[in-house]
């Protein structure tokens, strides 16, 4: 002969069960909440006059995207500057273009004219000075978020 007092317990652990899954979403929202007010990955202010935007990323934003810098560095040859070419990029139009880092996490794409590409370096005749930080990895995505390509 069987009890029958399990089978009575069964409805009160089924209610425990269904009350713990139905408050489980209710202990996450207050980490969305902080997620949500917290640093926005990317600001973007469009120049006006020149339409060119100033992007400035949070150190979260840079470390997913893992962006590497170097720097523009003075032609040997006196012919103009010379960049990495992992910096250049090119837009629909077949204009060149690096980003530049003026300062702490803020980027901003700047026009290079290529007079020469040559052993993984360009040479520029106009573009950034020697000395300019320039993103060599990552740069793709920062044109992604000027131009709101993500969405």
């Amino acid at each position: 002969m069987t009890s029958k007092k399990p089978l009575r317990r069964l409805p009160v652990a089924a209610a425990a069960c269904a009350a713990l899954l139905f408050s489980l979403p209710a202990c996450a929202q207050p980490s969305a909440l902080a997620e949500s007010t917290a640093e926005a990955p990317a600001k973007v202010e469009k120049n006006a006059t020149t339409g060119i935007a100033r992007i400035t990323l949070s150190q979260r934003a840079i470390d997913r995207l893992q962006l590497l810098t170097d720097t523009a560095k003075p032609d040997p040859g006196g012919a103009g500057v010379l960049l990495p070419y992992a910096a250049l990029l090119y837009d629909a139009q077949g204009k060149t273009w690096v980003y530049v880092n003026p300062e702490p996490r803020v980027y901003e794409r700047q026009a290079v004219t290529v007079t020469k590409v040559e052993a993984g370096a360009v040479t520029a005749s106009a573009g950034p000075a020697a000395g300019t930080v320039l993103v060599t990895v990552g740069a793709a995505e920062l044109f992604g978020a000027e131009f709101n390509t993500g969405k």
